[in-house]
């Protein structure tokens, strides 16, 4: 018995005043991310300051704000962390152009490693020409030796 007013507790009910107002605070509360759990929204989230959260969206839509005044609101007070979608600004930009500076620097390593191989590779076969060269005049110096020595005996 003692449990169940701490159970209770825990449940939040809001009144609303019409469907489209229910929908809107349904609508902001799956889309505004909690600052301390991080990954959920504030509808998902226990914690205390989701729960002031979603009273503060609450008393907004009561107040007759549209989504994105409240959205505004939450931005102003928590950062552009509670959305999901941060805007491109200054201080964003490595979130948004991070990856694609990785794998541009990755690709462009990729090809500079590849072509340092391939310039080491005809390196080598031009030695190896020279090398089969220089081996082709032992070889025949050896063959005028041996017919020079196969014809004194």
């Amino acid at each position: 018995m003692l449990t169940a007013p701490v159970a209770m507790a825990s449940i939040d009910v809001y009144e609303f005043d019409n469907v489209e107002q229910e929908k809107a605070f349904q609508e902001l509360t799956a889309t505004l991310r909690c600052p301390k759990c991080q990954n959920n929204n504030i509808a998902d989230s226990n914690a205390t300051l989701a729960q002031d959260m979603r009273q503060k969206t609450y008393e907004l839509l009561q107040d007759g704000k549209s989504q994105q005044d409240v959205v505004d609101y939450m931005i102003a007070r928590y950062g552009n962390f509670v959305t999901y979608d941060p805007p491109i600004m200054a201080s964003t930009l490595i979130l948004w152009f991070g990856p694609l500076l990785f794998i541009v620097i990755g690709f462009t390593v990729l090809v500079m490693r590849s072509r340092k191989r391939n310039e080491r590779v005809t390196d080598t076969d031009a030695l190896a020409s020279d090398e089969q060269a220089r081996l082709q005049a032992l070889l025949a110096e050896m063959e005028q030796e041996k017919d020079r020595n196969g014809k004194v005996e």
